[in-house]
């Protein structure tokens, strides 16, 4: 969620999927990001993996992670859970919470792969307080290669259900971890992501974290998803990085109001209710530039 956690939303609940997965390169802990890309592994060739659609540029917009609904007119691109289904004609996003164990999911990491939890000096979980979701810990190699077998089997989901794309979440869970992760650590995790969903034929947002845009050739990001770019002034950083290729989520007005007057003939915008609801709830809100 980046920085913006002062502005919250529900995050749609997605089910947990385990599944087997060839080995990945992986890289030490603690090292710089330099080393954490020389070391990520290759890129599919175009023999051994389907071809790879981006985004367009202005693209119409809507953001259902909170519950899927029949798009309005002229939406010509979507996000959605990974447990929902893409929109036949549609360009799909497909959303993971990559980063962070989900509520409803805490008890299937804890029984399966409780050392991947990130734990503090107690031995208790760390916990993002806002969504009250524990952190994956992506400290190590062996520990980033192991949370890609989970988190890649969702990603090969998505590319299986007919998603075009795939939104990692919570790529700066760092900011959150009282410094026992590193910007470093998840970039080179959201690099074996990368890899994973390019050879699965999806392309890759990078969710958030501005301070991830210099590094984001280095991961294999395709493109982004930004929220709130224009309550906090990013959208330009986020436009310039991947030539308008960006999906702009807003929850307020004057930040929607920002980023159409400067961006609204350049990148797929749209305000959302906080709790991103389905069509019919009392809260939904969906506006485009």
């Amino acid at each position: 969620m980046s920085n913006h956690a002062a502005v919250p939303f529900l995050r749609r609940k997605s089910t947990v999927l385990a599944g087997a997965v060839g080995a990945v390169a992986a890289v030490g802990a603690g090292v710089t990001l330099s080393n954490v890309f020389a070391a990520a592994p290759a890129a599919p060739t175009a023999k051994t993996a389907p071809k790879v659609v981006l985004p367009t540029a202005n693209a119409t917009f809507d953001y259902q992670i909170g519950g899927a609904y029949t798009p309005a007119k002229g939406v010509t691109a979507v996000s959605r859970d990974r447990s929902a289904k893409p929109v036949k004609g549609l360009y799909n996003v497909c959303y993971i919470n990559a980063f962070q164990a989900q509520p409803d999911a805490l008890g299937w990491w804890q029984k399966n792969h409780p050392d991947l939890i990130l734990r503090g000096k107690d031995k208790r979980p760390v916990v993002d307080e806002d969504w009250n979701e524990a952190l994956l810990d992506t400290s190590t190699a062996d520990k980033r290669t192991r949370l890609a077998t989970v988190v890649g089997a969702w990603v090969d989901g998505c590319a299986k259900s007919g998603f075009q794309a795939v939104e990692p979440d919570n790529l700066d869970s760092y900011e959150r971890s009282g410094g026992l992760l590193t910007k470093a650590h998840n970039a080179a995790f959201a690099t074996l992501l990368a890899g994973r969903a390019h050879a699965a034929g999806l392309a890759v947002g990078q969710k958030n974290t501005v301070d991830m845009l210099s590094d984001r050739t280095k991961i294999g990001f395709d493109f982004a998803v930004a929220e709130e770019c224009g309550e906090y002034n990013e959208c330009g950083d986020y436009a310039k990085a991947y030539a308008n290729r960006v999906f702009v989520i807003e929850y307020q007005n004057g930040g929607f109001s920002r980023a159409c007057a400067g961006f609204g003939a350049k990148l797929g915008i749209v305000q959302r209710d906080l709790d991103v609801a389905p069509r019919g709830s009392g809260d939904y809100v969906f506006r485009t530039c």
